[in-house]
């Protein structure tokens, strides 16, 4: 096989990864997406080709109980897949990235010294990433890493957009809103002038739905608000996190109700939520499918809260001209697109029922007004694409 680039998504119990072959005129192709999940527990390694064929599917030693464990197994199975292929580099999804990174970095000790810092503020990912970087390192020292950063995409918004109203000192010392999601959000918006043209230099409003969840006001290809802000807390209900909540109740948990910071901690990461709200689940699929009136209650919130986002997001933009729903939720979930559009229809969406029930791509009525669509995100290959630039491989088109 030609040499490689490798994409590396790490998470507390899975490591995900991509394959791309080195890139020529058609740019990066995916030879190889997988993931080991279980870390820790019960630890398992999958794979499919780039044609969604599964090639690999075995269970791993109950000693892969770690990120590092699992990256010496990723590796020695790459060597027995590819041989003497070369690793060009290997590009990390690293969540935050602070107002320091705008962009993609080489990673060196230094940037890695300076990531660690922003551990608190992604908590439940940043520590992983990091791992994984520092493991890469150690298993192959003279591989290039980059970084690329879920908040780099929102970097260039407006002051106003960015501004956490606190004390100036408090400002200064790096409180403000960051938004996240944005390797989905720039991937969406680099594709498109060809998926959507008639909407690529207007006014669009992108909705990444999953397990995260966050909307995206985008203006000619750049984004100008989130609802994703000093956190990956703000903003949307989501699987496990509350979203916008009155900082008041915050308060109340600590001197009302006695709660340590790690406890509230935990309750806004992983207790929140659709969790929180249904007791049942936080897998949209399991609410939709469920009778049981609370996890009604979970997915109205979700849908509420979203509209009522979408119209403050286009008071932001001064108008809509198209939504784009993406992510897991937003690919794949018709009944949560319908009610979605039908709450925008005010903005002059007029959803294509049959459209919406085949996945799209555009969902919308050809006389509707707001233009609304299906787009897969592709995360991954945003990453080879910087990893390709940073380390100037050649190819950068696809």
């Amino acid at each position: 096989m030609d040499d490689y680039a490798l994409v590396l998504n790490a998470g507390s119990s899975s490591l995900k990864f991509c394959v791309f072959v080195r890139p020529d005129d058609k740019g990066w192709r995916l030879e190889a997406r997988g993931q080991i999940e279980g870390i820790g527990t019960a630890p398992r390694l999958s794979a499919k080709d780039g044609n969604d064929a599964k090639f690999a599917d075995e269970t791993l030693d109950a000693g892969v109980r770690d990120g590092r464990a699992a990256l010496e197994v990723l590796a020695d199975w790459l060597k027995g897949c590819y041989g003497g292929a070369h690793i060009l580099g290997v590009g990390h999804r690293v969540v935050h990235g602070g107002a320091k990174y705008a962009g993609p970095v080489v990673v060196t000790p230094a940037v890695v010294d300076e990531l660690k810092a922003l551990v608190p503020l992604a908590p439940l990912h940043q520590p992983y990433n990091l791992a994984a970087i520092e493991a890469v390192a150690e298993r192959l020292p003279d591989v290039p890493q980059v970084a690329c950063f879920d908040t780099g995409f929102h970097r260039h918004q407006p002051a106003v957009a960015e501004l956490v109203p606190l004390p100036r000192a408090i400002r200064e010392a790096g409180v403000q809103r960051y938004g996240f999601h944005g390797l989905s959000y720039e991937y969406i918006a680099s594709v498109l002038p060809e998926a959507a043209p008639e909407i690529a230099d207007g006014r669009v409003i992108v909705a990444h739905l999953g397990s995260g969840a966050s909307l995206c006001a985008l203006w000619s290809g750049r984004s100008v608000d989130s609802t994703l802000g000093f956190t990956a807390l703000d903003g949307l209900c989501m699987g496990t996190r509350p979203g916008t909540i009155d900082p008041g109740v915050i308060l109340h948990l600590f001197q009302g109700l006695g709660l340590t910071p790690k406890e509230v901690e935990t309750m806004l990461y992983k207790q929140s939520g659709l969790l929180g709200i249904s007791g049942i689940s936080n897998d949209m699929r399991d609410l939709l499918a469920s009778d049981a009136p609370e996890a009604k209650l979970a997915v109205d919130f979700f849908v509420y809260q979203a509209a009522k986002q979408i119209g403050a997001l286009a008071a932001v933009l001064g108008g809509v001209d198209g939504i784009v729903f993406t992510a897991g939720i937003g690919e794949h979930s018709a009944p949560i697109r319908r009610r979605l559009c039908e709450a925008s229809a005010w903005l002059g969406v007029a959803l294509d029922k049959e459209a919406n029930r085949q996945g799209g791509p555009r969902i919308s009525t050809p006389g509707s007004k707001v233009s609304a669509w299906v787009i897969p995100t592709n995360e991954e290959l945003m990453i080879a694409r910087h990893t390709g630039a940073m380390l100037g491989i050649a190819g950068q088109r696809a």
